[in-house]
């Protein structure tokens, strides 16, 4: 495991390098240039841990990945766009959203991860057109949304949040929408979950994820600005 010291240029090894659970790196913070280049090259920030809170970087193997074409609709949230239940904007309230996601409700022995520094850093990519989020409201409340980053031809998603029932749901799939329209690769969704899965996203091996990470890298986002869609 590397420790990477603030006081350098930002870098990261090898992603092979890393620990059985894929820890790759500790720093003491993350920083917008060290963040937009640890996705770039498959990593992620999650958790401080330790005597001394380290921020603990992370590439998996195996990655879970949702590809646009296989995203699968369960007739609920088919039903509840249908309607009309959730008006769905973009970039209208990034704090909020990941304010949200802090205080979603996850199991007693797991506390959260997004933590006011990694507010504060991801806003500043918010400002720089990088970070997103997608947000469902009901009755002019906000009830629903995800954020993460768009960075070369691809989303990495980072969490979610839901007050009413299927309004992230609702919101990943205006992200798939936009997904399609504009040719993503992937939607990242860094480890497996249940629901996740249930609804198209699959594991592949690491290695494999690189490789598409790389051509991503290669591309020019096409949708610019996120907040002029909605």
């Amino acid at each position: 495991m590397y420790f990477l010291d603030d006081r350098d240029p930002p870098w990261f090894p090898n992603p092979s390098l890393c620990d059985q659970e894929g820890l790759v790196a500790v720093s003491e913070t993350l920083g917008t240039e060290r963040l937009i280049l640890a996705y770039q090259s498959g990593i992620f920030p999650w958790l401080k841990m330790g005597e001394y809170p380290l921020w603990h970087w992370f590439s998996p193997d195996p990655r879970f990945l949702l590809f646009p074409k296989e995203f699968k609709i369960s007739r609920t949230l088919k039903k509840a766009i249908k309607d009309e239940i959730f008006q769905i904007k973009i970039d209208h309230n990034f704090r909020e959203v990941m304010k949200a996601c802090a205080n979603s409700r996850r199991p007693k022995d797991e506390g959260t991860w997004i933590e006011e520094d990694m507010v504060v850093d991801y806003e500043k990519l918010h400002c720089l057109g990088i970070s997103h989020s997608i947000e469902a409201y009901h009755e002019e409340k906000l009830v629903g949304g995800l954020y993460g980053l768009c960075i070369g031809q691809s989303f990495f998603g980072e969490s979610m949040f839901y007050k009413m029932p299927e309004a992230s749901k609702a919101c990943l799939a205006k992200l798939v929408q936009l997904a399609l329209e504009h040719k993503f690769h992937f939607i990242d969704c860094q480890v497996p979950t249940p629901h996740l899965e249930k609804m198209g996203a699959t594991a592949i091996p690491r290695e494999s994820f690189l490789e598409k990470l790389k051509v991503s890298n290669s591309e020019s986002p096409k949708i610019s600005p996120w907040n002029k869609i909605i």
